[in-house]
């Protein structure tokens, strides 16, 4: 409990002069203004809030403060950005200190995490909830979070986590609501939410959050499977390509696997083993008994298992976001290239993760120092932590640096499972479910009860849909299928599911001191499965592949659903950690990772059938080979630069071709010469890039848009189209009215590099029916690829001219892509009143889909910006104190504080901060320092 002066006056709410980390001056003053005028309209809320309610949760950051259970003093030192560095003389004293510092800037953040987790936002939201949390009880990650916490765990991470929680109780304790979050005193309008205490269980089960959200290609999985309603097999594969290993080099060049041996080999690998798979990405879907690799069931008679899956993506739309939005595109960036080929002789890491914009960012910079390292003491390590889990994610500590960027690895499958009465089939015998009541507890509301049923293949997912739970009954399988029974029901096998100790891995990671320590730590990382890039400052550079990555059966490869009463599609272990690729001191002196194929053709496992198809990864390596050819070196700001590339490979593909057309009507043409001379830079004042990305979309609704089945198609977008399994036009008396079912940021097709993949493999077959669309309206019909890209240059010219005006002067590719900053609670549904205080933002951006600089947006929905790099770092192993970062918001979770949204124009304009690391260096950037003592 604080006892001194400034922490006294902290509890009560009126912060001591100087301790809120405000900035002072004009523009804060303002800003007081600005929300009193805000609070006055705003009637009942205005009536109770004021400023100082608002600045009453902001923390104290000079002075000090008594917190029992400490060993020793603590010091928190922040900088002008509010960005702590934390000191401490023991493990416990540090990590204890980080959940204090933590829940002072970030505890509503964490609390909704929290309840997200273990499916009780009901508590906080009340009923609107109550299917969501249905939804993650039936996963259960805060039940597998105990479960790890409980039985694989080791003492002394268990030590760390009870000493985090300690922390973020010492913050908790006393406080009312509105005194912790501005968030709780709009809460308490609707119920009498109260915050509970933290514990380690809480800390853990984030990283079920984490996986789920970087879980692979279910959705791909169930995307293939509702294509089936409209098109065959041949055209779905036309919209899954096989990775073009031919252009787009993998993770991995050097060394292989070694049949010999069974292990993966740095150099050399006899590269010609045979497995279980070819790792090529095919994405055919062939060998599922679900209807000839489809999922489809049999032919003509696929509504009821699509309308099961199309229930299930409801299901999933709604669930909220954890850390990205799962789809084409989106992935990270992380590259490290060795002193041979830098400045300064030692090796620089660059990493910048693609996630869902949120407010307050999902990252939170800290440092972690021991002021002497030792057994007792054994952390001198910064960089990107998650508010509510102890220890750094990315980042570096004295000796390494390490970045993460998503494999994409598949470690998730959907099974189809034959019920009957209280079991489910599998082979010849009904085996009886595992049940568990759960129990969900409603803010202003009655409890609710719900039933989770398991099959050795997971939970039942469609449990949780009325929608799936009739549909099940009606489910269309193959002559092969058992009887029906009493339906179909859907599971999910997940890895994440399972217990691991990826949290152990956390903390050995931030202690490793070389390559062998960083390769022993990264084996516990077993959910979810990344790429793990590494670098030292003895000179060394190094990639490997963690993670609990599943072996299938030769007929499943997990592309598409599986039976689940066939034992033959089961899992069949894992791949030994051996066996996974890696590189350490590649003779090419670089190693870039952002989403491609890990490893070549020959690799004996099948990885995932849906990498990313190498987009950006390769922009990557062209700019670093452009860099060093000749002898050229590569500096701390050309990394900087490489981050924020811009330019567009589809545009390299399309223009020259779209310049050919002859468009005849004056103002199309007007637009077309924009195209003329423009180098595929999507920068935020181009015009260009608006109207390219604008022909871009047209492109994709004509040729494929209209095609696809309505389940993937954008949410209201109703259509005449042609009957199913048909791509080319058809009598106007033959079509029929779909409007399309799916979310704007989910919907197909969405621009990312594999529809990048789709069109440059359909570009010599001028005369595909993909190329194909009818007349609408005064808009001209197309039978070949030339005719509807002019029809795609007249759509977009008229598109631009009713969002951006008739003046093409006036356009500009960041007035069309705005990144807006959500609160992801009450910003996004809340009263417009709460909206506007929380919320953030336009900002007018350049970059694009698929681009280095990855501001992703999604073609089939609009133009606005879904995904971010959400982070930016770039880490020189020669100097530390020469690394730079920024982050997507600020470290404040406050509105209103100045540290809310302080880094988010530089992030916009590209910019990094400077990064103190060594004792002096903070010293030198601190502001404000706060003691905290035992």
């Amino acid at each position: 409990m604080p006892t001194d002066t400034t922490a006294a006056a902290a509890s009560t709410g009126q912060q001591a002069a100087g301790t809120s980390g405000r900035k002072k001056g004009r523009k804060g003053r303002l800003l007081v203004l600005v929300l009193v005028l805000a609070l006055i309209g705003g009637v009942a809320y205005g009536a109770y809030w004021s400023v100082s309610t608002v600045r009453a949760s902001f923390p104290q950051t000079t002075g000090s403060i008594t917190l029992e259970g400490l060993s020793g003093p603590v010091d928190v030192r922040r900088d002008g950005y509010g960005i702590p560095q934390i000191y401490a003389s023991s493990d416990e004293d540090l990590f204890m200190a980080q959940g204090y510092v933590q829940a002072q800037d970030r505890f509503y953040e964490m609390d909704v995490r929290r309840h997200m987790t273990s499916g009780r936002l009901s508590e906080m939201f009340g009923a609107g909830q109550v299917d969501n949390d249905a939804f993650l009880r039936t996963l259960g990650w805060d039940r597998i979070a105990k479960q790890e916490y409980e039985e694989k765990l080791s003492p002394a991470t268990k030590k760390y986590l009870q000493a985090y929680a300690k922390g973020v109780n010492a913050y908790l304790e006393g406080k009312e609501g509105k005194d912790i979050s501005l968030e709780y005193a709009a809460l308490s309008f609707e119920n009498d939410y109260k915050p509970g205490a933290w514990t380690p269980v809480d800390s853990v089960a984030w990283l079920k959050a984490m996986a789920w959200d970087l879980r692979g290609n279910m959705q791909d999985e169930i995307d293939r499977a509702l294509l089936t309603s409209r098109l065959g097999p041949k055209q779905i594969a036309d919209l899954y390509p096989s990775y073009p290993y031919d252009r787009n080099k993998p993770i991995v060049q050097e060394g292989g696997y070694d049949e010999g041996s069974g292990t993966f080999e740095a150099e050399g690998g006899s590269g010609d083993g045979e497995g279980e798979g070819d790792g090529t990405g095919s994405g055919d879907g062939a060998g599922s008994e679900l209807g000839g690799g489809t999922g489809a069931g049999a032919e003509g008679d696929a509504a009821g298992f699509e309308s099961q899956l199309t229930g299930l993506q409801r299901v999933l739309e709604d669930v909220p976001t954890a850390v990205g939005v799962n789809g084409d595109g989106i992935g990270s960036n992380s590259w490290v290239v060795s002193g041979e080929h830098t400045v300064s002789g030692k090796p620089l890491l660059a990493n910048d993760p693609h996630l869902s914009a949120s407010l307050p960012s999902v990252w939170y910079q800290m440092g972690l120092h021991c002021r002497d390292v030792s057994d007792k003491c054994r952390y001198d390590v910064t960089g990107y932590t998650f508010a509510g889990m102890p220890g750094v994610i990315i980042g570096h500590n004295q000796d390494i640096a390490w970045g993460l960027t998503n494999s994409g690895v598949d470690v998730t499958d959907l099974y189809l499972e034959k019920i009957t009465g209280d079991g489910y089939q599998y082979g010849d015998k009904v085996v009886p479910f595992k049940t568990r009541e759960e129990t969900i507890k409603v803010a202003g509301g009655a409890s609710r009860k719900i039933v989770v049923r398991e099959t050795n293949n997971g939970p039942l997912l469609s449990d949780r849909s009325d929608d799936l739970v009739k549909t099940g009954k009606k489910a269309a399988v193959d002559s092969a299928a058992p009887d029906r029974g009493d339906g179909y029901a859907v599971a999910l096998r997940w890895t994440a599911l399972d217990p691991g100790r990826t949290m152990d891995a956390v903390f050995a990671i931030n202690r490793a001191k070389d390559w062998d320590d960083f390769r022993e730590a990264s084996e516990l990382f077993e959910v979810p499965s990344q790429n793990l890039v590494y670098a030292d400052t003895d000179g060394h550079i190094g990639y490997t592949l963690p993670g609990k990555i599943p072996t299938r059966a030769e007929k499943h490869d997990g592309s598409v659903p599986a039976p689940g009463w066939d034992p033959d599609y089961e899992w069949t272990g894992w791949v030994d950690q051996d066996e996974l690729p890696y590189e350490f001191d590649p003779e090419r002196g670089y190693i870039v990772t952002a989403n491609q194929a890990v490893v070549d053709e020959d690799y004996p496992y099948t990885l995932t059938t849906d990498w990313g198809y190498g987009a950006r990864s390769q922009r990557i390596n062209d700019l670093i080979q452009s860099k060093i050819k000749d002898g050229g070196k590569i500096s701390t700001d050309d990394m900087r630069q490489m981050q924020l590339d811009n330019s567009s490979a589809v545009a390299k593909l399309l223009v020259p071709e779209l310049l050919k057309i002859d468009v005849g009507d004056p103002h199309v043409r007007e637009a077309q010469k924009l195209l003329e001379g423009w180098d595929y830079t999507q920068d935020a004042d181009s015009a260009a890039a608006a109207y390219f990305n604008a022909v871009w979309r047209n492109v994709l609704k004509l040729s494929f848009g209209h095609k696809l089945s309505k389940e993937v198609r954008v949410k209201g977008q109703c259509l005449w189209v042609e009957p199913a399994n048909t791509t080319g036009p058809a009598d106007e008396a033959g079509k029929v009215r779909e409007c399309g079912q799916r979310s704007a940021s989910q919907a197909q097709p969405d621009g990312g590099d594999r529809w990048f993949e789709v069109v440059r493999r359909l570009m010599a077959d001028e005369d595909s029916e993909w190329w194909t669309t009818p007349k609408r309206g005064t808009r001209p019909a197309a039978e070949n690829r030339d005719q509807l890209f002019k029809r795609a240059l007249i759509d977009a010219r008229w598109e631009l001219t009713a969002k951006l005006g008739k003046d093409i002067d006036t356009w500009s590719w960041g007035r069309l892509h705005r990144l807006f900053l959500d609160n992801q609670t009450l910003g996004t549904d809340g009263p417009g009143f709460v909206k506007f205080v929380l919320n953030r933002g336009p900002w007018k951006l350049g970059g694009g889909e698929a681009t280095v600089n990855a501001t992703g947006w999604n073609a089939a929905g609009g133009y606005g910006v879904v995904w971010v790099p959400s982070m930016r770092m770039v880490v020189n192993l020669d100097d530390l104190d020469k690394s730079r970062w920024i982050n997507l918001t600020g470290a404040s979770g406050h509105a209103y504080n100045a540290h809310y949204v302080d880094q988010t124009e530089k992030w916009a304009e590209g910019e990094l901060l400077e990064w103190a690391y060594s004792e002096k260096a903070v010293e030198d950037s601190t502001t404000d320092t706060l003691v905290l003592k035992p």
